[in-house]
């Protein structure tokens, strides 16, 4: 009954929302039309295999009922044809069942070895089951692991006729195992003749070139293309015994066949082995020549994409539609709606428009520590050619008072101080848990000699590595420096964070506060009021110094995890701040990685004319809720239009400056835009799990409390010669820290995503009409 009336407020919703344009409109006549460099002149396809398989099981109604919903108009639906043993045709990309459904468990002894293109395989495979069976018992899976497994074994076999009844604009068959199939005497070319004479099936493709012979005469080639599907290089192709290696150098040949080709996307940009870009090939111009298409396969928002991207999948399809002198026909796609923005709101947009009043400011984490180790040269240089509004430097100090940026009072983090200074190593507790090699035990001059090192959030948990390449270039930057680079790229500002402040004071005899104050004002910061400059900081004592500098914003760092901010607290801190950065996990509600609700925080402090900046925002899909379709654009936008906040703190404002940009952000229905690029509607997608299928509920974070915001007062500094020793490794004493107690940990963070808030509702109500009506 409670899922029934969610469904109902979601119909609602859409009903709403449909004032809007959605993502399944054409554009209107009006709008400039765009020229692209395809064979015919028209917008690449958008393929979408088995529907929106980044998210559903491949080919389920659910996966193919928001493919329609979430694509560009006129994309197509790919169908990977396998037979049963009485001749029904399903749509799975595996000939192996036990990858993508639960057989195994219906049919434990249904194992069998066939060999499949001259290699053996075991595992169950279609042609030893009765439609029947597949379909009455059989339930899919999602086979990629860091996708949703919530919907496993609730949704059944697509068929072929299941995947026409949705409709959608184009249909695309593929045949993949006509040989093998032929040999157990099924026929795939007696299948696709009968289909084609009952649907409108617009392109059929193999990788076997007897089978595109086979049906060649028996098709309208008017209404349906032919498509020759390469497979990985060193394969054989059956019919020519040739590689496929081979066969790409005789696209003459392919043409008496086919109208075009079907490629795996390194045919066109190979990648070398330490995953980066080499030149293009001059495969797509060789192929347009000869009259053929070409569409390329492989693209998925969660795999590691080649470094050249900077885990931004919109970036790849860029690289395949907006050459300047190519644009491949057609990209064959797990993850359609990041295909669709990427066509109508990125391509040909490489100027941008000028971004729209009220979009939040982007606020950079060390630069774009994303591309570069943070807080270098280099990085702040990206950050400011990437587009960043405000560049941020974590003020540290050496021993003999050098300020500069880096991102942690520890050296080990950003830098190999470790391998350098390792007999300096100690634990600090009111600083950190953890051993450490800490700025102020350093004179400047050590501290240059040290290599920067780029951080990988989730490299040795997920193997998810940042630009290699780039691991240790750059050299850090002291304050002045940093403060001088700004005036002369003339940003829009600047933000300066400090923390640590009572403990340099106390233990090291050095004070932070006025070396950033003297800094600020030999760069006449304190004078001018042309540029922004934010004092960040999680102490409310150190955001009293700066009172006095009316131009000067102070932003309070919550570092712990919140559920609410009570009036009383938000009144606390207007004392001290104009605005507060707070983490993810505190605006958003998350369970099992789905995005459950918001919370009230981003509204409590507005009410109190206090701005929010969020952070951090990553490009890696392994950040990403299901939500966001692995999609970093989706949460931009969610953020920006759904949770409404006045900042983005991001590793790479590049993705960031690229949505603020582009003219598909703009939500009045007066904008006639082809795309639009919708926030997340919370708890949509949730909505469609069954309650079992979720992890029991976690208590909610506290609310932020009054004691949590005000801190005591800043020590004053001792001299060099007064201060004591840090405390070593057994020392548990952290009474004269003056800080707040260390936060916990931040939440756990998985791949995958999923969003386009107003056709999301649209969609999942289509979803239940379909579910109601199969019961």
């Amino acid at each position: 009954m409670i899922r029934c009336l969610f469904f109902i407020s979601l119909l609602i919703h859409a009903t709403l929302a449909a004032k809007a344009p959605n993502a399944g409109q054409k554009a209107p006549a009006e709008s400039p039309a765009k020229k692209w460099l395809t064979l015919n002149g028209q917008e690449p396809l958008v393929i979408a295999r088995g529907g929106f398989s980044g998210l559903f099981p491949e080919s389920s109604a659910y996966a193919s009922d928001m493919a329609k919903s979430q694509s560009l108009p006129g994309y197509a639906f790919f169908c990977n044809l396998q037979l049963t043993k009485d001749s029904v045709g399903i749509c799975l990309s595996n000939i192996l069942l036990d990858n993508t459904t639960t057989i195994s468990m219906f049919y434990p002894k249904g194992q069998k070895t066939y060999n499949v293109n001259g290699k053996d395989i075991r595992g169950w495979f279609a042609l030893d089951f009765t439609a029947d069976q597949l379909l009455n018992n059989v339930s899919l899976t999602q086979n990629i692991f860091s996708r949703p497994s919530h919907f496993d074994g609730t949704l059944p076999i697509a068929t072929v006729e299941d995947a026409l009844g949705i409709k959608p604009d184009k249909f695309w068959l593929n045949v993949p195992y006509d040989t093998f199939y032929s040999q157990h005497k099924i026929s795939m070319a007696s299948f696709v003749e009968k289909a084609i004479r009952f649907a409108s099936v617009n392109y059929i493709s193999s990788p076997e070139i007897g089978f595109l012979k086979t049906i060649s005469a028996k098709v309208n080639k008017g209404r349906t293309k032919l498509i020759f599907q390469f497979l990985d290089p060193e394969e054989t192709e059956p019919t020519t015994k040739q590689n496929y290696s081979a066969l790409v150098k005789n696209l003459g040949m392919i043409k008496s066949v086919a109208a075009g080709i079907l490629v795996p996307k390194e045919y066109i940009w190979p990648v070398n082995k330490n995953n980066y870009l080499e030149a293009a090939t001059t495969l797509v111009t060789e192929a347009h020549k000869q009259g053929l298409e070409v569409h390329a396969s492989g693209f998925a928002n969660d795999i590691v994409l080649p470094y050249n991207y900077s885990f931004d999948p919109t970036a790849e399809y860029l690289q395949f539609v907006d050459q300047p002198n190519f644009s491949v026909d057609g990209v064959l796609t797990d993850f359609p709606p990041t295909a669709s923005e990427t066509i109508a709101c990125f391509a040909q947009n490489n100027n941008g428009t000028k971004p729209k009043k009220g979009l939040p400011l982007i606020i950079t984490r060390n630069g774009a520590s994303g591309t570069y180790p943070g807080s270098t040269d280099l990085a702040y240089k990206q950050a400011v050619d990437d587009g960043a509004d405000i560049i941020d430097c974590s003020v540290q100090l050496s021993s003999d008072g050098v300020a500069f940026c880096l991102d942690t009072i520890d050296l080990n983090s950003g830098t190999n101080a470790l391998s350098q200074f390792m007999t300096k190593s100690e634990t600090i507790p009111e600083l950190q848990a953890e051993a450490g090699v800490f700025s102020f035990q350093l004179s400047w001059d050590e501290i240059q000699s040290l290599k920067p090192q780029i951080q990988s959030p989730y490299g040795t948990k997920e193997k998810v590595y940042r630009n290699p390449a780039n691991k240790d270039v750059g050299k850090l930057v002291t304050l002045s420096d940093f403060l001088e680079f700004s005036k002369t790229k003339a940003v829009t500002g600047i933000l300066i964070n400090i923390e640590n402040a009572a403990y340099l004071a106390s233990k090291a005899g050095l004070d932070i506060v006025k070396t950033v104050t003297s800094a600020l004002s030999n760069a006449t910061f304190d004078k001018q009021s042309t540029q922004q400059v934010l004092i960040k900081s999680d102490d409310t004592s150190v955001l009293s110094k700066f009172k006095d500098v009316k131009t000067y914003r102070r932003v309070l760092n919550i570092k712990e995890k919140i559920s609410d901010a009570p009036k009383a607290s938000v009144d606390e801190i207007k004392k001290f701040a104009d605005a507060v950065t707070v983490s993810k996990d505190s605006i958003v509600k998350i369970g099992d990685y789905f995005i459950s609700g918001k919370t009230n925080v981003v509204k409590e402090m507005k009410a109190a004319n206090i701005s929010v900046y969020v952070h951090w925002l990553k490009n890696e899909f392994v950040s990403l809720m299901f939500d966001y379709f692995s999609d970093p654009i989706i949460e931009i936008a969610s953020y920006a239009l759904e949770f409404q906040v006045d900042g983005i703190v991001t590793d790479f404002p590049a993705t960031a400056n690229k949505y603020m940009r582009c003219p598909c952000n703009d939500m009045d229905p007066k904008a006639n835009i082809p795309y639009p690029i919708l926030p997340v509607e919370p708890g949509a997608l949730l909505g469609l799990v069954a309650p079992e299928a979720l992890s029991p509920a976690q208590a909610p974070s506290p609310a932020l409390q009054t004691s949590n915001v005000v801190d005591p007062p800043l020590p004053e500094v001792v001299k060099k010669n007064e201060t004591s020793p840090p405390p070593s490794s057994s020392s548990s004493d952290s009474t004269n820290s003056g800080s707040k107690s260390t936060p916990a940990p931040g939440s756990s963070e998985k791949s995958s995503a999923f969003a386009n808030a107003a056709n999301i509702c649209l969609s999942l109500v289509a979803i239940v009409v379909l579910a109601l009506l199969a019961n």
